[in-house]
């Protein structure tokens, strides 16, 4: 039933929320690729760092079971610390959001973005990313070259619908400050997730491996680029 104090939407508006509802999920287009799907346990949000020798992007978890360090590269889990100190075990401890890093970033403090609040980058060079909520409380992902209009342009063109978090709390999504990576967290894996394909591009995904549903379990999913990528629609 619709309250009667429920607001009323727009012609215009109740098309474009049909039209975000019947979209569906698309893999991430070239030049994006999935690289790594690893466990990580009670996701409560992730952040970026860089790694000081290689340069790579370096994704952060911050979890119930502690801190993970992986490379948005090579897919590799970094670093593990299962038992933080109680003052840094999350990141709402610190006035601004953030963590001790760990592993080769254990001199630097991580901004973590997740369920205590903060935020990622929402464009890098050629792409931006919007986060939509037509059904909430559940939330779609959509990454979208530069001058694409998912209000009007055909899906699948110019922007893509990349993740469903149906079954899942979202936590957050965005770029690196590099602009080469782009990571989303939700509490669980939906059957509807995507978030693959291309080539020169990759996609991390660590996700949680215990306490498993058929509604999947709580992940990091990351969208990596081998290099800068410039897609604009004009």
């Amino acid at each position: 039933m619709t309250s009667s104090n429920s607001p009323t939407l727009t012609p215009y508006q109740t098309a474009l929320r049909n039209r975000m509802l019947d979209t569906p999920v698309l893999p991430a287009p070239p030049p994006w690729r999935r690289v790594v799907d690893a466990p990580v346990g009670g996701l409560l949000g992730i952040g970026f760092a860089t790694h000081p020798d290689t340069g790579h992007d370096l994704v952060m978890a911050v979890s119930t079971g502690g801190h993970g360090l992986f490379d948005a590269v090579t897919g590799d889990r970094l670093a593990r610390e299962r038992d933080p100190e109680p003052e840094d075990s999350t990141p709402d401890e610190s006035p601004d959001l953030t963590c001790p890093g760990l592993g080769p970033v254990t001199a630097t403090r991580v901004h973590i973005a997740g369920r205590y609040g903060g935020g990622l980058h929402s464009t890098a060079e050629g792409w931006y990313l919007q986060v939509v909520s037509p059904d909430w409380p559940h939330h779609r992902v959509v990454l979208a070259a530069a001058g694409g209009r998912p209000h009007k342009d055909p899906y699948g063109e110019t922007w893509w619908h990349v993740l469903h978090a149906r079954h899942s709390e979202f936590r957050a999504a965005g770029f690196s400050p590099s602009g080469r990576t782009l990571a989303v967290a939700t509490s669980s894996a939906s059957p509807e997730k995507s978030l693959g394909a291309g080539s020169d591009r990759e996609v991390a995904k660590p996700r949680r491996c215990e306490r498993t549903t058929a509604a999947g379990s709580p992940a990091i999913g990351c969208l990596r680029s081998r290099r800068r990528s410039s897609r604009t629609v004009r």
